[in-house]
């Protein structure tokens, strides 16, 4: 399926690797111009590089998404090469995971790693897509986003992002430019989280599968990254406010 999106552009923060670079190569894949984002300059040379090597129109931006001044480079950046912004994934996920008895220092690092680059990145490209008429904004949230778990800051701001999307979904929606959320349930690809657990703890992580992971394996990257690149085509254009779950129904929520 030809998904429309060739010489679309495309921000993809956190891109260097996991489901940021797994939405980069999908939407590359399809003929996007995109730019990668990250704060190693290695890591993410070396994903602009394999992207490259495959055909892709690719930039990368070193910047740290979790400041004001790291989205304002970015989304200049960009502009620069590109001329615009088409497409914004947010999928930057960095800072402390807080409880509620944690200090309000570890409170405010979530918030700056998750929630903020969401808002701030939004409010910076938004206003064009809106003149142009032509746009889409998707967070990547959680199904813990959606439902409980995961640790109390993370849920909180992953919730945060779900009623952000879709208030903007309704303000932006005279303009033809569509917001939405992808809500990956647990996700394994080298280097993660879930990965890392694999190895270092086999024998919980097989029961873990086998009692929360109905289709008996945990989900891989590409497979939120193909939902991601759908929602971002014209194929998608009467889905806005939206939050999609990619997670083999490990998720209990009824909506």
């Amino acid at each position: 399926m030809d998904l429309g999106l060739r010489d679309r552009v495309a921000i993809v923060t956190g891109s260097s690797r996991g489901l940021g670079k797994a939405s980069a190569t999908a939407l590359a894949a399809e003929g996007a111009r995109v730019v990668l984002n990250g704060r190693t300059a290695s890591s993410l040379e070396e994903t602009a590089a394999e992207l490259r090597s495959r055909g892709a129109t690719v930039a990368a931006v070193v910047a740290d998404v979790s400041t004001e001044d790291g989205c304002a480079e970015l989304v200049s950046r960009t502009q620069e090469v590109f001329g615009q912004v088409d497409i914004l994934v947010n999928n930057a996920n960095s800072g402390a995971r807080a409880s509620i008895s944690s200090p309000d220092a570890d409170w405010s690092s979530a918030i700056e790693g998750t929630f903020w680059p969401s808002l701030r990145l939004t409010r910076l490209v938004a206003p064009g897509m809106r003149e142009r008429r032509r746009g889409v904004i998707v967070m990547v949230s959680s199904i813990y986003g959606r439902e409980m778990g995961g640790p109390p800051s993370y849920q909180v701001f992953k919730s945060a992002q779900l009623s952000l999307a879709k208030t903007l979904a309704r303000e932006f929606a005279p303009d033809n430019v569509r917001v939405l959320t992808v809500a990956p349930g647990s996700i394994s690809f080298p280097g993660g989280s879930w990965w890392r657990r694999q190895q270092s703890e086999p024998e919980a992580m097989a029961r873990f599968v086998a009692q929360d992971m109905p289709l008996g394996r945990f989900g891989r990257a590409e497979e939120v990254g193909d939902v991601v690149a759908f929602l971002c085509s014209d194929r998608a254009s009467l889905m806005t406010g939206a939050c999609i779950p990619v997670d083999g129904c490990q998720g209990k929520s009824l909506i």
